[in-house]
């Protein structure tokens, strides 16, 4: 029995760490893309460059060495601030909770004790529902 050559079989190494590097750099171009357009809208009113510039910093998170190394150095100096960005990094992240809680600080950094809305409302919404499913 003869074999034929054990080259045309084999998938070509080469090519496919070409496609990974150019997938790298385009996740990389994407994300600076992506924080110049959250530079842009950021002087709009409401928060909504901030998010964008979230995603952006995301896409290179996930595409360049660099970025995580710095990362995980950002982790062990300040892991409040990290750890919501980690929490939207996750392969089912958790949108809602992250808001809130950021929401939470923000109050909690901007309002004295007595002036303080968000908390106050998530309890009088926890008894209304309580009440409703009683």
């Amino acid at each position: 029995m003869t074999h034929a050559p054990a080259l045309l079989f084999q998938p070509s190494k080469p090519r496919s760490r070409m496609l990974r590097v150019a997938k790298r750099w385009a996740m990389m171009a994407g994300g600076v893309f992506v924080i110049l357009l959250g530079m842009l809208i950021a002087p709009l009113p409401g928060p909504g460059g901030i998010p964008v510039i979230a995603v952006g910093l995301m896409l290179i998170l996930k595409s360049s060495f660099w970025a995580k190394r710095q990362f995980i150095r950002a982790q062990y100096a300040r892991p409040k601030w990290v750890y919501p960005f980690r929490r939207l990094m996750r392969k089912k992240p958790e949108f809602a909770p992250v808001f809130w809680q950021q929401a939470l600080r923000a109050e909690k950094v901007v309002l004295k004790r007595p002036r303080r809305r968000l908390i106050r409302a998530r309890k009088g919404l926890r008894r209304h529902f309580r009440k409703m499913f009683r």
